[in-house]
């Protein structure tokens, strides 16, 4: 019997891992949120498969995503990062990995953790938007907005509700897997 999964993910073997063993998995690890928040910053006018197969390379880059050392990167650090050839070497997305690192330290330092505060936007819970098929999934919503509102108001950068609502996806805490794919109702 043939595995139903999300459209969007058939195209190659890299896709099909992500989703069926990442993408609208619940995350409420710190390090793996900012993993996440680093690669869609990255990821903003991209495709997903252009992050996914640099991945490693980022992690290498970015010191495992280790957000308390991307904050304390130097100007050498970040001219370094600009010469990679691994990663996407986009000036302002590389400055603001580190500004948003900063950020979130702020957050963890106000909220108790990152997730504490994210999570918080619905109230723990999984919204789950019943998609029948990819054509119902919004680029943005109106929690996306609200999220990348409040983030922008706190300092982050590459935060537009397009990039934050894919971030929602991602760490599970919208659940868009459509109608017939397999993890659909294993996700909430």
């Amino acid at each position: 019997m043939e595995i139903k999964r999300c459209d969007w993910c058939l195209s190659s073997d890299l896709y099909k891992k992500y989703h069926d063993e990442e993408w609208g998995v619940p995350v409420y690890d710190d390090q793996k949120l900012f993993e996440f928040l680093i690669l869609e910053t990255f990821q903003a006018g991209l495709s997903w498969i252009t992050i996914l197969k640099k991945r490693d390379n980022f992690r290498l880059a970015f010191d495992d995503f280790d957000y308390k050392k991307v904050a304390q990167y130097s100007e050498n650090k970040i001219q370094e990062l600009l010469l990679d050839a691994g990663i996407i070497r986009n000036q302002l997305k590389i400055r603001a990995a580190v500004t948003n690192a900063i950020a979130f330290i702020k957050v963890q330092e106000e909220f108790g953790s990152f997730s504490q505060y994210i999570w918080g936007f619905t109230n723990g819970e999984i919204v789950d938007n019943k998609p029948k098929t990819l054509k119902d999934l919004p680029a943005s919503s109106p929690l996306s907005d609200k999220v990348s509102k409040d983030l922008k108001k706190r300092g982050f950068k590459f935060v537009g509700s397009t990039v934050i609502y894919a971030h929602l996806q991602a760490t599970g805490m919208v659940n868009d897997h459509v109608e017939d794919c397999f993890k659909r109702n294993n996700a909430l």
